[in-house]
């Protein structure tokens, strides 16, 4: 069985330090809540499984794409960046590395070897205005997450010495920007999720002081079972078991705004969609 790392306390606790300055009601909720999750989520494990199943569809509507038009839409909930960003706010970065503008951001990059394995997903965001619900061309998207076995590529041990599944896409005229990627695991602590930034250009993205929102994507459970059930994902079945989205540290407050719509199969593979409004 793969043994891999786990979110620290210290570094959880840097990491909402760092957003305390601007905590609202959403963000002190999470405060208290992180640090119980802090102290006992203390180990990331994973390992092998079993078979796919049939294909799954989320139809929660609030993750459905904005019309364009004069209506607000709902700004995305502000989110911590969590201890692994590699955006230069607490160590490594990637952020103007060469290479780090792509899609498929399953290889390493810029110099570094190997590939991510797990079931494909890809990741689909829609970039809109708070204000009008208009598609933002040109806004650029950094987005990570953590690989099938739990770990963070330049964080966690045993893929310090990768830089996979980290990257950054320019959003084209209908504001969208697309990753392919593998579906990340169920860690322990936490409901399985993605990290992104966004930035007001392609230019701007090279320096985490320029982004202008950081959030996350939740994964809906039902996909989450299928993917969970086959080879690599074991150990995200458990943590999963001891999870939900009204417990976790992050969506407990709210999760309707970041709940990816995911629609595909196991054999062919997911895509997940959510519509971003900044």
């Amino acid at each position: 069985m793969a043994h891999h790392e786990h979110d620290d306390f210290g570094g959880l606790h840097r990491d909402l330090a760092a957003t305390g300055a601007a905590m609202n009601r959403r963000g002190l909720l999470r405060l208290a809540a992180g640090f119980g999750a802090g102290l006992g989520a203390i180990q990331l494990l994973g390992c092998g499984g079993s078979n796919p199943t049939a294909p799954t569809t989320n139809t929660d509507t609030a993750a459905a794409p904005a019309a364009t038009g004069s209506s607000a839409c709902s700004t995305i909930p502000r989110e911590t960046a969590g201890p692994f960003p590699a955006d230069g706010s607490n160590g490594p970065t990637v952020l103007g590395a060469s290479g780090v503008v792509r899609s498929d951001i399953r290889p390493s990059f810029a110099g570094l070897s190997g590939t991510a394995d797990g079931v494909p997903l890809t990741i689909a965001l829609t970039i809109v205005s708070a204000s009008t619900c208009s598609p933002l061309a040109g806004r650029a998207v950094y987005l990570w997450h953590c690989d099938r076995l739990g770990r963070y590529s330049l964080y966690s041990p045993g893929a310090t010495d990768q830089n996979y599944l980290r990257g950054v896409q320019e959003a084209d005229g209908s504001g969208r920007v697309t990753f392919t990627s593998i579906y990340p695991a169920c860690y322990s602590g936490r409901w399985p999720h993605i990290h992104f930034e966004v930035y007001p250009s392609l230019a701007a993205a090279t320096s985490v002081a320029n982004k202008i929102a950081t959030s996350q994507i939740a994964l809906p459970k039902d996909t989450c079972d299928l993917v969970y059930a086959t080879s690599g994902y074991a150990s995200s079945v458990s943590n999963l078991a001891r999870v939900s989205l009204a417990s976790d540290n992050v969506f407990s407050d709210g999760s309707a705004l970041e709940l990816a719509t995911v629609t595909g199969s196991v054999e062919s593979g997911f895509t997940a969609s959510l519509t971003v409004a900044v």
